[in-house]
Parts: structure tokens; C-alpha cells; sequence
């Protein structure tokens, strides 16, 4: 029974996750961009560390 509820939990977080990242970016390119940026930070951030 707990497996099961657990389950349907970490089901309902992750479409709610998922639809939550679509609408902020509202259209495919968005998120391409959006992910893209994100990149560009760690990659910068890995660089000031080298």
C-alpha cells in the first residue's frame, strides 16, 4: 500500500514539475533557449574554477 501511494505521489510531482516548466516557457523554442542559458552558466561557472 505504501509503495503504491508513493508512487502516485512522485507521479503527481513530476507532471506537475513537467507542466510547470512548459508553461514558463510557453513554446519549444523557449525552452531550448531556456536550457541553453542554463548551460552557458555551469559552463562559465566550471571556468572561473578551472
Amino acid at each position: 500500500m505504501f509503495k503504491n501511494t508513493f508512487v502516485s505521489l512522485l507521479t503527481a510531482f513530476f507532471i506537475i514539475g513537467t507542466a510547470v516548466s512548459i508553461t514558463g516557457c510557453n513554446t519549444i523554442a523557449g525552452a531550448g533557449q531556456d536550457i541553453e542559458k542554463g548551460g552557458k552558466a555551469v559552463k562559465d561557472e566550471a571556468n572561473e574554477h578551472k
